[in-house]
């Protein structure tokens, strides 16, 4: 029979009676003639819950510990899950990551996947089974120990499952009815998305979007599995939600797909370095040592250049970070600077801006659209303090009070809410 991967998120399966409407999805599916692999997060809460429970329990936790403990959520609604089906007449099991196996690497808190072998749900859905119901978030190490794939890791579980098993698709069950053109939160007029590209939904959950995990996104393009975003709460068919898919599945692509924004950003200055080969990797590896997230990054030439008090060429060095960060990204430049490896008149942070983007495949083919951007923020007279750009995407760094006005004047600017 065809497998189809469905996952269900924390919000879907939050309470017994939202893991019957789940499981009532499912039985639909297997209706249909699919068997059915279903991926299942725990419960709304409960892996906040645990995580706490470690951390009050030992401040200075063994990682191996750790994840046995906050694994357990999904374990729970995966019992749950089998036993609402069962009881609907479905032919349904449990399976925890060690029983599949999920094989992943030891990196506890952040292990990547190694394989996973079909062999034994192979043989259950061969003997009757119609529905395997997986625990996601978690494997199992080399060495036999229990591992986990870090926040949002369900997601990046049922896209493997769908390569491993060449599912016909990929169906991520949430609590939003598919991939919009930009928060609808904040802009009444965004419009769902029928189809979004691999490369534009990657950009997108890279850059602010939370509809899915951004290592999901990238081993569905990787894989080619097709993902169907779509809601829990509604009624759906084959239609319904947004299909994440390779690009020549899209007939036409607008020059811009959407509009991404975080603001939880912070612009990084060092003033007055050296200008000089090797001055970079100086600075980015101590951060990168520090396990701090750079992004972007400009490079300019000082206003002290060739004065009496800096001979030689002096520069500025901009970058952007997390804001979580920046006490570690301070703190390996100063550790730097003590060590010799750079020398620098001043360290400035700004941690009250907000990263907004827009992305699009179309961009390739369309020319104009930085300009159209830059001339939408003057309208709105946003001052932009950082400028980067890919090939289908360009990012700007404002001041954070301005980025609900910016996002509302780029949605508008590039006609999003018409499809």
């Amino acid at each position: 029979m065809p497998v189809l991967v469905m996952k269900f998120g924390g919000t879907s399966v939050a309470d017994l009676s939202k893991i019957a409407n789940a499981a009532a999805k499912v039985q639909r599916e297997v209706d249909r003639g699919y068997d059915v692999i279903v991926i299942v997060s725990a419960m709304s809460g409960k892996t906040n819950e645990l995580v706490k429970w470690v951390g009050e329990t030992s401040p200075l936790y063994d990682a191996r510990e750790y994840d046995a403990v906050v694994s357990s959520g999904e374990n729970v609604t995966a019992g749950l899950m089998a036993l609402r089906l069962q009881e609907m007449g479905v032919p349904a099991r449990s399976w925890q990551g060690w029983q599949v196996p999920i094989q992943t690497t030891s990196a506890h808190g952040s292990a990547r996947f190694i394989d996973i072998p079909r062999a034994n749900i192979d043989q259950k859905f061969a003997e009757g089974m119609k529905v395997a119901v997986v625990a996601g978030f978690q494997g199992v190490s080399p060495e036999c120990r229990i591992t986990t794939l870090g926040r949002g890791g369900s997601d990046t579980t049922a896209v493997a499952f769908a390569a491993a098993f060449d599912a016909v698709r990929c169906d991520i069950y949430t609590d939003v009815d598919g991939v919009y053109t930009t928060d609808p939160r904040i802009v009444k007029k965004a419009r769902k998305l029928d189809k979004i590209a691999f490369e534009e939904m990657l950009e997108l959950a890279s850059l602010g979007a939370k509809v899915l995990q951004t290592r999901s996104v990238e081993l569905a393009m990787r894989y080619k599995v097709r993902l169907r975003v779509l809601s829990s709460f509604e009624e759906c068919d084959e239609t319904s939600g947004t299909l994440v898919c390779d690009e020549e599945e899209i007939m036409e692509s607008k020059a811009v797909a959407g509009v991404a924004y975080s603001r939880d950003e912070a612009k990084v200055t060092l003033f007055t370095i050296e200008d000089r080969p090797g001055i970079a990797a100086a600075i980015f590896g101590p951060l990168a040592d520090a396990g701090v997230n750079v992004d972007m990054i400009v490079q300019n030439i000082s206003e002290k250049d060739y004065d009496d008090a800096h001979p030689g060429a002096v520069t500025d060095m901009t970058f952007s970070c997390p804001i979580d960060q920046v006490p570690r990204a301070r703190k390996a430049m100063e550790d730097a600077k003590a060590a010799g490896l750079i020398n620098y008149d001043d360290l400035i942070i700004d941690d009250d801006v907000a990263k907004i983007s827009v992305v699009g495949i179309g961009m390739r083919s369309h020319a104009g659209v930085a300009a159209k951007m830059f001339e939408a923020l003057s309208a709105e007279r946003i001052n932009i303090k950082v400028i980067t750009t890919s090939e289908i995407k360009i990012s700007v760094l404002i001041d954070r009070k301005y980025m609900e006005l910016a996002v509302q004047a780029l949605h508008d600017a590039f006609g999003l809410d018409k499809a």
